[in-house]
């Protein structure tokens, strides 16, 4: 520490009001802080976030579209179904379905209180579903 770090250091200690010490030392403090840049931070896209637990944000998005590959046959509970967009989710409703071997278009929707629904092209009925990757 200089010789004026311990002259201003002594001069807070020095004041009677609590308030006016306390607020001396966090200018010291302050001061003795080297000023950093502060860089935005890099956030994922929505696309690539959509799912993942976070709060809902006025920016976030209520859907995303991609498609699941030739060798889809359906689900059944606990299923983990991979979409071509590298997403994974998980059958969380216990429903099971059996359709014909093939690529589908596939939407995930966010469904009520904080639930995703797989709406899947030529099925009536949506599972259930939770983002796992």
């Amino acid at each position: 520490m200089c010789h004026a770090d311990g002259d201003a250091l002594r001069g807070c200690r020095g004041l009677p009001d609590p308030t006016a010490r306390l607020a001396c030392y966090d200018a010291l403090a302050d001061a003795a802080r080297p000023a950093v840049a502060l860089l935005p931070a890099s956030a994922p896209s929505p696309e690539a976030a959509f799912g993942l637990p976070e709060s809902r944000r006025p920016d976030s998005i209520d859907a995303v579209r991609s498609a699941v590959g030739p060798h889809f046959a359906g689900w059944g509970p606990n299923s983990r179904i991979r979409l071509d967009n590298g997403q994974v989710w998980q059958v969380v409703d216990g429903s099971s379905v059996v359709v014909s071997d093939g690529a589908r278009a596939v939407t995930v929707k966010r469904g009520a209180l904080g639930s995703f629904l797989l709406d899947i092209e030529g099925l009536k009925t949506s599972p259930r579903v939770r983002r796992v990757e």
